[in-house]
């Protein structure tokens, strides 16, 4: 803590003005915002003016081009312009720190706009409205009599604008002595423009709401550490506009998945996140102690067998949204504990599923970015349906010119292909794992564009139902994007005493050291034994397709506190 904010919390406890109770807001700064600034959309224009100032930024060239009315708009271009110069300049329109801007400018010789003319169509008159705003002051600078500034909250940042003649002499006096970067702030005014065309809140009166008693980090150009991004993720949130950007679209993209399945008629439950037995996934789970119960308790791994006995008992469209957790290794994809969405529908297979799952995904897509083509890491992905469909054994015989057979039969020669491959601890692995293991090496990385492998083999799959057509393999498939696995889904299966024999194969991969092979759930048999309805199930990863929407490559990124080392 700085000795100097401290000192300046002191005085306003003196005068009863620390920490008040409460402060009336009118408006999120993102809606005042959104109110009186037109979407630019990425158009593409040409504007002409003369140079009336040119700066160095990190993206080139900041122009700021006056028109003949003197009205004023910004440029950026990779080239330094000759200030009084006129020019006509073309590039896309975009906000460069609140203002409208040229990105990406050009010279040309294409009839042009004045800025006035851009700017009576893109920043809307507030006409004096009065408003009542709060939240973090990230700038200030003197002006001599007047003092500028920016507010921002999760939404927006808006400039707000002091004065002697209109706060007062006193008042403005205990706003430089008391107020500082980094400071919560309650401002109440009416919104003008000023001459550059910024929003901004000519302050009539002003509340300290909190003191920051910290300096803000690295004079709000963003926290660079990711060590501090993480694990002081408030930081990073107020320092960079682009994590606020990521978790808004993570919230979109859970309640678009809300809206469409509620509209498709499934019923949103709850199941244990406290179980008795880990089951519904090939995972090692986390183990707890109830002291009332008197026995060892498992965080859930996944909540499919519960979902499957809602079935049974007649909720025939069921879906979660809702925390898994897998005490397993920490990497870009994985954290212990993440979203899934699972839902299951009866008297589907996983046929309908694939159909279900372009229409959800493509809805998704569209109500929170806007576009079914979507970046990431530089290459398109296009989510538009209909997606590929890809068998699992042909994708591997592509790769390595051998049969299924090989694969299912050839426990040796596999596991010296894993090891060719570089598999690690190929050795200790069961015949299921060196499968999954070579084909997560030879074949993942390439699927790009969204797409279904379908037809796994059976040994990989305890829970879904045998191919009608093939007795080695499972009706199953996974979604894969941009080379990693997003949804995995299958027709259930719904033979108690096939699920019985399926279980004890797994209690035998266990044995073998498999510490991911599920545990037998008797009271899951008992319930099949009450009969389930033809069913499709599915479960897609809402951190991995948050991270695929966002364009970021960590699941750290999407998740708002995740798993670290203790410091």
């Amino acid at each position: 803590m700085e000795s100097a904010r401290q000192e300046k919390l002191q005085k306003l406890k003196e005068q009863g003005l620390a920490y008040p109770y409460r402060f009336r807001v009118s408006h999120d700064i993102g809606e005042i915002k959104s109110r009186y600034e037109k979407p630019t959309e990425g158009r593409e224009l040409c504007v002409r003016g003369s140079v009336k100032k040119v700066s160095r930024v990190e993206e080139g060239y900041l122009i700021r081009l006056v028109g003949d009315r003197g009205v004023e708009m910004l440029a950026l271009t990779s080239e330094e312009l000759r200030v009084g110069a006129e020019c006509t300049l073309k590039g896309k329109l975009d906000r460069y720190e609140g203002k409208l801007c040229l990105m990406d400018a050009l010279p040309c010789q294409e009839e042009a706009l004045s800025p006035e003319e851009v700017k009576k169509e893109y920043d809307l008159d507030p006409g004096f409205e009065e408003v009542s705003l709060a939240g973090r002051l990230v700038t200030l600078r003197s002006m001599g009599k007047a003092l500028f500034g920016h507010l921002q909250d999760a939404t927006g940042k808006v400039q707000i604008y002091l004065r002697k003649d209109t706060v007062g002499e006193e008042a403005l006096k205990s706003f430089e002595e008391l107020v500082d970067t980094g400071d919560i702030l309650g401002v109440e005014g009416r919104l003008f423009r000023t001459n550059a065309g910024e929003l901004t809140v000519e302050v009539k009166s002003f509340t300290l709401l909190a003191k920051s008693l910290h300096p803000m980090p690295e004079k709000w150009h963003g926290v660079k550490d990711v060590e501090v991004r993480y694990r002081q993720r408030y930081l990073d949130l107020i320092a960079n506009e682009t994590a606020r950007k990521v978790f808004l679209l993570r919230s979109k993209v859970v309640q678009s998945v809300r809206e469409f399945l509620n509209a498709e008629g499934f019923l949103e439950v709850e199941t244990p996140v406290l179980q008795h037995v880990a089951s519904g996934a090939n995972a090692k789970p986390f183990v707890t102690y109830h002291n009332y119960l008197e026995q060892n308790l498992f965080l859930r791994i996944a909540p499919e067998l519960y979902l499957k006995r809602l079935v049974v008992g007649g909720f025939n469209r069921v879906y979660e949204l809702g925390k898994n957790f897998r005490n397993e290794g920490v990497d870009t994809t994985h954290n212990p504990e993440f979203t899934m969405l699972e839902f299951y529908v009866a008297y589907w297979d996983y046929t309908d599923l694939m159909e279900f799952t372009e229409r959800l995904l493509s809805h998704v897509v569209v109500s929170t970015v806007g576009s079914l083509k979507r970046s990431y890491k530089g290459r398109e992905v296009d989510w538009t349906p209909p997606y590929r469909r890809y068998h699992y054994f042909e994708l591997l015989q592509e790769k390595t010119g051998k049969e299924k057979e090989f694969f299912l039969k050839d426990l040796e020669g596999l596991r010296a292909l894993a090891r060719d491959l570089g598999v690690p601890k190929v050795e200790t692995l069961t015949h299921a794992k060196l499968i999954d293991k070579v084909f997560e090496r030879l074949v993942e990385e390439e699927l790009w564009d969204p797409c279904f492998v379908t037809d796994f083999p059976k040994m990989l799959s305890p829970l879904a139902k045998t191919h009608r057509k093939d007795p080695e393999l499972v009706e199953r498939f996974e979604l894969f994007v941009a080379g990693r696995e997003l949804a995995n889904a299958y027709t259930e299966l719904n033979d108690p005493f096939e699920q019985r024999e399926r279980f004890f194969q797994q209690l035998k991969e266990k044995e073998m050291g498999d510490e991911e092979a599920m545990q037998m759930d008797e009271d899951f048999i008992t319930a099949l034994e009450y009969g389930m309805p033809p069913t499709a199930g599915e479960g897609i990863g809402i951190d991995r397709l948050v991270m695929l929407l966002a364009d970021v490559d960590s699941i750290r990124e999407v998740i708002l506190f995740p798993a670290l080392r203790r410091s």
